[in-house]
């Protein structure tokens, strides 16, 4: 290897030993994610019931395992890919029914997140402390603490696209050394295609939202790889095609699979896999144009470069975004003169890509937006604070170096305390104290290159305290509570949130609004109750509904039980929320006529008829409170959305329908104030 190659890793590499303090830390920081990650974790129950009810189905069937199907008889799958689900179908079998068994499996890809995030920190920058900080700022990042204790599909997301970049700095660091000899599958092409299997597997978690990590990533390579031009395109074109291949195998199995024989795509209003993929969870995400979509009209908040410090947003992952953006440009301009295969520039370049390019997706985006999909932004966030701290620290005494880091301390806790002053019941005193220490910091660090070593970094400690304390209030706010339904929220709730969520912005639901859905009909929802095995006989039952799970009490439960063998399903409801509940209480096959939205056209009135005449539904569950029949065909609106039910869609004339022929021709029963249909007594 040539000298100039040798020194070049040397220095990616940092010392050959790490201090002795280092590997301690690392523990600590591990087991507090761990602690932190698993802390009263059954308390949120089924959490977000339409995946634990997936995963439920998976658990028992393996066609609803590979399809990911909302319950195990396969009428209808969730509106993602499966790979998440695998996971924790996988748990389930394994360990059997319950909230751990579904929600530990995520809260062990945070801690591996954490872990992955450090390593990749620490070995593109050869400092363990600034790959310890960015640890220790994810780990604390409210969203994250969130996502990582939930069922949806965001921790594998996140795990995965972690690795991919990983991958691509390995590739990066291995081209100096294994980029001669015209060896096609060099060491540096194969860490490449490790980071598209990566990106393509995150596909199978999410669909397209895996991929505003590739125009990074595809940057970085063409920049910092040390081999040819032509040897990069190559690598490049290895990494796509095993993404395709690792993306694209369980898509094209779906998509040749006959019709007859497998689950409706739900999310699709045309039984598609490749609808739902660019459709309602690709390009239908940026435009608003979201076929089968249960808003419209704007209400998913309003774009802008300002967006994510919105009051629905702000708290979940604003703290420190700003710093990051600005340490992005400082670093990048501190490492001007560096090589072009300077491999810690090529790091804050792969997390600055990310960061960007999803951020400003996530701004401008007019499709479905909901605050928790910011946990996407977290690892970028932690690990481009980390980098540039780390490189401007190296040149503290520059000037230029200590009034960077001065006005960012000031800023960081500027914001901090505006955020903060969202939620003034919430630790009040912590706010004037965020903003006293970081100007007090901020106005030392100015004087940098005049401190000793010891008050130097005394200071930074102060100030990283400082710009950690309102994160670590909401992280601990996060995990202290639990969360159930479709939309949680990290943190206190916020005066003056926008968005909409379950029940009356209550604690614990994980609100930011103040409307739900129930049955079609918005503010008639109730908090999920008792977590798994539902509410108790006596107590008040919640039919769910679009955001929340149904809770049935142990008499629904039972009479679902009852001869459940005799039914392919034992019980229909519109809508997979309210299914959920019914199939996690009595883990039996519950047909979610429309899917999530109940707008899907999955199944057809005619196709429901035949299954009742041949005996394969037990019963249709209506609505709570002698509710009668769901999604009565009028729009709704909450908070500024306007919801589609009914005609408004053809999946929704489908369940309107169907509600509307049960009611006409059985007889209507309320059962502790859920009305229920019995389909195999006959017509009345």
């Amino acid at each position: 290897m040539p000298a100039p190659a040798r020194a070049r890793l040397t220095s990616w590499r940092g010392p050959a030993a790490d201090p002795r303090w280092v590997r301690p830390t690392l523990v600590l920081l591990l087991a507090t994610t761990a602690l932190l990650y698993v802390w009263d974790l059954g308390a949120s129950g089924w959490a977000n019931s339409f995946y634990s009810a997936a995963a439920q189905a998976g658990s028992q069937s393996w066609k609803a395992f590979f399809f990911g199907s909302s319950d195990a008889a396969n009428s209808i799958t969730v509106d993602k890919p499966p790979l998440a689900l695998w996971v924790m179908g996988a748990s389930v079998r394994l360990f059997g029914l319950s909230s751990w068994s579904l929600l530990v499996p995520q809260a062990l890809m945070g801690v591996a997140s954490v872990g992955l995030l450090y390593a990749t920190v620490r070995r593109s920058v050869g400092s363990a402390g600034a790959g310890l900080l960015a640890g220790a700022i994810l780990a604390l990042t409210p969203v994250a603490a969130l996502m990582f204790r939930f069922d949806n599909p965001d921790a594998a997301l996140v795990l995965l696209l972690v690795g991919s970049v990983y991958a691509t700095l390995r590739a990066v660091e291995a081209s100096a050394s294994s980029g001669v000899g015209g060896r096609w599958m060099s060491a540096s092409a194969r860490w490449l295609a490790l980071a598209g299997v990566l990106v393509g597997l995150a596909f199978l978690a999410k669909m397209l939202q895996a991929f505003l990590v590739l125009p990074g990533l595809a940057a970085v390579y063409l920049v910092a790889a040390d081999t040819s031009i032509g040897r990069r395109l190559r690598h490049l074109t290895v990494a796509l095609v095993a993404m395709l291949a690792s993306a694209g195998w369980w898509v094209a199995i779906v998509a040749v699979w006959p019709a007859g024989s497998r689950p409706y795509i739900g999310g699709s209003t045309s039984n598609s896999i490749l609808e739902l993929t660019f459709g309602y969870n690709g390009f239908g995400r940026i435009t608003g144009s979201e076929t089968g979509s249960v808003g419209r009209g704007g209400g998913w908040g309003a774009t802008g470069l300002l967006r994510l410090l919105d009051p629905d947003i702000g708290g979940q992952i604003g703290w420190l975004l700003p710093t990051a953006v600005v340490l992005l440009a400082a670093g990048l301009w501190t490492l001007r003169g560096r090589p072009r295969t300077d491999l810690t520039r090529a790091a804050l370049l792969a997390w600055g890509g990310w960061l960007l390019v999803t951020a400003l997706t996530f701004s401008l985006m007019h499709g479905i937006f909901h605050p928790y999909y910011t946990v996407a932004l977290a690892p970028a966030v932690a690990a481009v604070v980390a980098i540039g701290l780390s490189t401007l620290w190296r040149r503290r005494d520059a000037r230029g170096a200590a009034l960077t880091l001065a006005a960012t301390t000031a800023a960081t806790a500027t914001l901090a305390y505006y955020l903060l002053d969202r939620t003034p019941d919430f630790v009040p005193w912590l706010r004037w104290l965020v903003l006293a220490v970081g100007l007090g910091a901020a106005l030392v660090l100015g004087g940098l290159p005049q401190l000793s070593d010891r008050t130097a970094r005394l200071t930074a400690g102060v100030a990283l305290l400082a710009a950690l304390a309102g994160p670590a209030a909401y992280t601990v706010s996060t995990v202290s509570t639990p969360h159930t339904g479709s939309i949680p929220s990290a943190g206190p709730t916020v005066a003056g949130a926008a968005g909409f969520g379950p029940p009356g912005g209550a604690p614990g639901a994980g609100a930011l609004g103040r409307g739900t859905f129930q049955q079609g009909v918005p503010g008639q929802g109730a908090p999920a109750q008792g977590g798994p095995g539902g509410a108790t006989a006596g107590s008040s039952p919640s039919a769910g509904g679009l955001l929340e799970g149904s809770t049935p009490t142990s008499t629904i439960t039972s009479l679902l039980e009852n001869d459940a063998s005799r039914y392919t399903w034992v019980a229909a409801a519109v809508g997979s929320n309210t299914a959920a509940g019914y199939q996690l209480a009595s883990q039996q096959p519950v047909m979610a006529v429309g899917g999530f939205n109940g707008t899907d056209p999955s199944p057809t009135l005619a196709q429901f008829k035949a299954y009742v005449v041949a005996g394969r539904i037990h019963y249709f569950i209506a609505g709570s409170q002698g509710g009668g029949a769901a999604l009565q065909g009028t729009p709704r609106t909450a908070t500024g959305t306007t919801f589609v039910a009914g005609p408004m869609s053809p999946g929704g004339q489908s369940s309107s329908a169907i509600a509307a022929w049960v009611a006409a021709n059985y007889t209507a029963k309320n059962v502790d104030g859920v009305t229920m249909y019995d389909l195999s007594g006959g017509l009345k």
